[in-house]
């Protein structure tokens, strides 16, 4: 079994962006698609899996969460209250 980054692609109410992707990054979203299908029995297409793919590289990335957080810090020091909502940045 191989193992990827992605196990599975939430069906989340989605908003809408236009992009064009160099014609091999595309076949290697395909080929990504095709088999994560094959392991998880579950077809999807292979545009579904940029905002994944999106959410775990920035998820991942260190350097941009100590600057994000600096910057909450640097925000939150000058006055400005937290953010209320519950759901994760």
């Amino acid at each position: 079994m191989t193992k990827l980054k992605l196990t599975s692609v939430d069906d989340e109410k989605p908003v809408r962006l236009t992009i064009s992707l160099p014609a091999a990054l595309h076949r290697d979203l395909a080929a990504y698609a095709e088999i994560l299908a094959s392991e998880s029995g579950k077809a999807v297409e292979p545009a579904k899996l940029i905002a994944p793919m999106l959410e775990k590289f920035i998820a991942g990335d260190r350097g941009f969460a100590k600057a994000r957080g600096s910057r909450r810090n640097a925000t939150l020091s000058a006055g400005e209250s937290p953010p209320t909502s519950s759901a994760p940045d």
